[in-house]
């Protein structure tokens, strides 16, 4: 399990430096767009083009922030740990999904396989925190066993 943990860890970095690179492209983007138009004829035009330009720069400046923080929380993780309980860093296996506790990375395949990396904060982990192979939750109704966690 720990290969296959370590290969979702992997995957979530990824995610997360596809996200950096992504945001910092929008920005390199943003700050060309402004330059040039710079260059080009004064007025309203130039003006709120400038301004439009600006914002995008500052949204895209959010988001690698946000990203960054991503990739430090993910580093807190410990991917070669092995767990007893549910907690951040943990391998879940259900009867309703399989479940790699790190950040809100989406579904990840590896080996033909599907897994989900959730945060500790999203409900499928609040309803399963703490519990260990073998106990159930119950999350919208529906009950979810535990068949693994590592």
């Amino acid at each position: 399990m720990t290969d296959l943990k370590l290969s979702l860890y992997k995957s979530c970095l990824a995610f997360i430096d596809a996200r950096i690179e992504n945001a910092r492209q929008a920005l390199k983007d943003a700050q060309e767009a402004s330059n040039n138009e710079s260059k080009s004829t004064a007025g309203d035009k130039h003006d709120t083009t400038r301004a439009m330009m600006q914002i995008e720069a500052e949204q895209a400046s959010k988001q690698i922030k946000e990203a960054e923080k991503l990739r430090d929380e993910l580093k807190r993780i410990i991917p070669t740990k092995t767990y007893d309980t549910v907690v951040a860093g943990s391998l879940v296996i259900t009867t309703s999904g399989n479940y790699f506790v790190t950040i809100a990375a989406g579904k990840i395949t590896v080996e033909n396989q599907t897994y989900f990396a959730v945060s500790v904060s999203s409900p499928i982990m609040q309803a399963l925190k703490g519990l260990k192979a073998g106990d159930t939750a119950v999350l919208n109704g529906n009950k979810i066993q535990i068949t693994a966690v590592s």
